[in-house]
């Protein structure tokens, strides 16, 4: 996929056609993606790409914590330099805010394609505990049904609770176990019976069901919002 530099705005030749045009085929390839159902990592790549430009905008500074896990402290330090000395100069910053008025509009009206395209899929899940659920709910099995349900991809998931003076927030990491056809002699609950005795290292894990109604694609939309889908679930379950 045609993707967009971290400092694209600041990178190579500082131009309005240059980054007009690295924009729109950036913005072309993001709605290609949609189109095809497919909403990781581009949408996440997309937001990030908007709040920077939101923050370039509003404050004329880049925040580190909008940037992705891939960029290092030292490399967003030296990104960080490199802006410092275009915000001193007046005609430099002129044609960078040209750039980010023309841009501006551009990210918010493809965000809503995502935002749109990750409700209808988070719409058209179902997700329910499997078999009596335990006290603790921050590990066990993810089971996520794929359209038209003839497949079960088997999941561990591990939920982690991080707090800071503010708030509480919740990562999830999958591991796959195994990909199974069900039918009417394998259901949800046999599948779960049979898990427990394999593996003794969980005897009684929370497990849970996410069935989609709709055909997406497994890595690139299903699981991902599966895997938020079960976290908002656990929390609920949780409070």
């Amino acid at each position: 996929m045609n993707t967009l530099p971290i400092n694209w705005l600041t990178e190579g030749l500082l131009d309005f056609e240059y980054k007009k045009y690295m924009l729109l085929a950036y913005l072309q390839a993001v709605k290609s993606e949609f189109g095809q159902h497919r909403l990781y990592p581009v949408f996440s790549d997309l937001i990030m790409h908007y709040r920077n430009l939101m923050q370039i905008k509003e404050h004329k500074q880049l925040v580190y914590e909008q940037f992705p896990q891939r960029i290092s402290r030292a490399d967003f330090e030296k990104l960080e330099l490199i802006y410092q000395k275009i915000v001193e100069d007046d005609e430099t910053m002129a044609q960078i805010e040209e750039i980010i008025q023309y841009a501006s509009p551009l990210f918010s009206e493809t965000l809503e394609e995502g935002k749109e395209l990750y409700e209808f899929v988070e719409s058209h899940l179902e997700i329910t505990p499997v078999g009596i659920t335990p006290i603790y709910h921050n590990e066990g099995y993810l089971f996520l049904d794929t359209f038209p349900g003839k497949e079960t991809q088997v999941y561990l998931y591990r939920i982690t609770v991080f707090k800071n003076t503010y708030e509480q927030y919740r990562g999830i990491n999958t591991e796959h176990v195994q990909t199974v056809r069900r039918g009417l002699s394998l259901t949800h609950e046999n599948l779960k019976v049979q898990l427990i005795k394999e593996r003794k290292d969980l005897p009684n894990p929370a497990t849970f069901a996410v069935i989609s109604k709709v055909p997406v694609p497994l890595e690139q939309s299903l699981l991902p919002i599966a895997k938020r889908t079960l976290v908002k679930y656990v929390a609920k379950l949780s409070a």
